[in-house]
Protein backbone atom coordinates (compact mmCIF):
# COMPACT_ATOMS: atom_id res chain seq x y z
CA UNK A 1 0.00 0.00 0.00
CA UNK A 2 1.26 3.62 -1.06
CA UNK A 3 0.68 6.16 1.89
CA UNK A 4 0.07 9.98 0.27
CA UNK A 5 0.44 12.93 1.91
CA UNK A 6 -0.15 16.68 0.18
CA UNK A 7 1.77 20.39 0.91
CA UNK A 8 1.84 23.22 -0.70
CA UNK A 9 -1.72 24.45 -0.29
CA UNK A 10 -2.42 28.09 1.06
CA UNK A 11 -4.03 31.68 0.44
CA UNK A 12 -3.31 33.54 -2.99
CA UNK A 13 -4.72 36.08 -4.79
CA UNK A 14 -6.90 35.74 -8.39
CA UNK A 15 -4.69 35.27 -10.83
CA UNK A 16 -1.44 33.91 -8.75
CA UNK A 17 -0.33 30.46 -9.07
CA UNK A 18 0.44 27.73 -6.67
CA UNK A 19 2.01 24.29 -6.66
CA UNK A 20 0.91 21.25 -4.96
CA UNK A 21 3.02 18.03 -3.97
CA UNK A 22 2.07 14.55 -2.97
CA UNK A 23 4.40 12.36 -1.28
CA UNK A 24 4.36 8.95 -1.34
CA UNK A 25 5.72 6.10 1.29
CA UNK A 26 5.80 2.36 1.01
CA UNK A 27 4.81 0.71 -1.99
CA UNK A 28 6.51 1.92 -5.67
CA UNK A 29 4.56 4.89 -6.88
CA UNK A 30 5.17 3.43 -10.59
CA UNK A 31 2.40 1.02 -9.87
CA UNK A 32 -0.27 3.61 -9.14
CA UNK A 33 -2.23 5.95 -11.34
CA UNK A 34 -1.91 9.52 -9.54
CA UNK A 35 -4.99 11.91 -9.82
CA UNK A 36 -5.89 15.31 -7.63
CA UNK A 37 -9.28 15.69 -6.70
CA UNK A 38 -10.89 18.96 -4.97
CA UNK A 39 -13.75 19.59 -2.95
CA UNK A 40 -15.56 22.67 -1.98
CA UNK A 41 -17.88 23.52 0.62
CA UNK A 42 -21.48 21.81 -0.22
CA UNK A 43 -20.26 20.14 -3.26
CA UNK A 44 -19.50 17.28 -4.42
CA UNK A 45 -15.27 16.13 -4.52
CA UNK A 46 -14.20 16.18 -8.24
CA UNK A 47 -11.34 14.66 -10.29
CA UNK A 48 -9.33 17.86 -11.47
CA UNK A 49 -6.34 15.98 -13.50
CA UNK A 50 -4.63 12.67 -13.61
CA UNK A 51 -2.05 10.87 -15.12
CA UNK A 52 -1.04 7.33 -15.94
CA UNK A 53 1.30 4.84 -14.53
CA UNK A 54 4.10 4.25 -16.46
CA UNK A 55 2.65 6.34 -19.70
CA UNK A 56 3.00 10.20 -19.90
CA UNK A 57 -0.63 10.67 -20.38
CA UNK A 58 -2.62 13.54 -18.45
CA UNK A 59 -6.61 14.04 -17.89
CA UNK A 60 -8.05 17.22 -16.80
CA UNK A 61 -11.43 18.74 -16.57
CA UNK A 62 -12.66 21.10 -18.89
CA UNK A 63 -12.63 23.39 -15.36
CA UNK A 64 -9.06 23.28 -15.16
CA UNK A 65 -7.45 23.15 -18.78
CA UNK A 66 -5.01 25.47 -19.87
CA UNK A 67 -4.24 26.59 -16.66
CA UNK A 68 -3.14 23.45 -14.27
CA UNK A 69 -0.36 20.58 -14.72
CA UNK A 70 -0.11 17.51 -13.10
CA UNK A 71 3.38 15.58 -13.31
CA UNK A 72 4.58 13.01 -11.35
CA UNK A 73 8.64 11.98 -10.00
CA UNK A 74 8.15 8.07 -9.81
CA UNK A 75 12.40 8.21 -8.63
CA UNK A 76 11.00 10.72 -6.07
CA UNK A 77 7.83 9.19 -5.31
CA UNK A 78 6.04 12.70 -5.79
CA UNK A 79 3.47 13.85 -7.15
CA UNK A 80 2.71 17.48 -8.29
CA UNK A 81 0.09 19.99 -9.14
CA UNK A 82 1.24 23.44 -10.83
CA UNK A 83 -2.46 25.56 -10.58
CA UNK A 84 -1.82 29.19 -12.56
CA UNK A 85 -4.42 31.75 -13.50
CA UNK A 86 -6.34 30.71 -10.34
CA UNK A 87 -9.24 31.82 -9.71
CA UNK A 88 -11.99 32.25 -6.17
CA UNK A 89 -14.11 29.24 -7.68
CA UNK A 90 -9.92 27.00 -7.40
CA UNK A 91 -10.88 27.68 -3.38
CA UNK A 92 -11.37 24.03 -2.24
CA UNK A 93 -9.55 21.75 -0.39
CA UNK A 94 -7.27 19.22 -2.31
CA UNK A 95 -6.51 16.05 -2.39
CA UNK A 96 -3.93 13.63 -3.99
CA UNK A 97 -5.02 10.30 -4.28
CA UNK A 98 -3.85 6.83 -6.23
CA UNK A 99 -5.00 3.43 -7.54
CA UNK A 100 -3.41 0.62 -8.77
CA UNK A 101 -6.48 -1.44 -10.27
CA UNK A 102 -6.59 -2.38 -14.09
CA UNK A 103 -8.75 0.69 -14.75
CA UNK A 104 -8.96 3.91 -16.79
CA UNK A 105 -6.61 6.23 -15.07
CA UNK A 106 -9.37 9.06 -15.14
CA UNK A 107 -11.79 6.90 -13.91
CA UNK A 108 -12.61 9.12 -10.34
CA UNK A 109 -14.52 5.33 -8.89
CA UNK A 110 -11.06 3.62 -9.10
CA UNK A 111 -9.24 5.53 -6.74
CA UNK A 112 -8.99 4.27 -3.50
CA UNK A 113 -6.03 5.56 -1.86
CA UNK A 114 -5.68 9.41 -0.44
CA UNK A 115 -4.06 11.88 1.41
CA UNK A 116 -5.90 13.95 4.27
CA UNK A 117 -5.66 16.86 1.50
CA UNK A 118 -4.72 20.48 1.35
CA UNK A 119 -6.69 23.70 1.37
CA UNK A 120 -6.39 26.45 -1.23
CA UNK A 121 -8.02 29.52 -0.84
CA UNK A 122 -8.15 32.12 -4.10
CA UNK A 123 -9.43 35.52 -2.88
CA UNK A 124 -10.79 38.14 -5.71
Amino acid sequence: QVRLVESGGGLVQAGGSLRLSCAASGRSLRDYSMGWFRQAPGKERELVAAIRRRVPETYYADSVKGRFTISRDDAKKEGFLQMNSLKPEDTAVYYCAGHSQPRPYNDARAYDTWGRGTQVTVSS
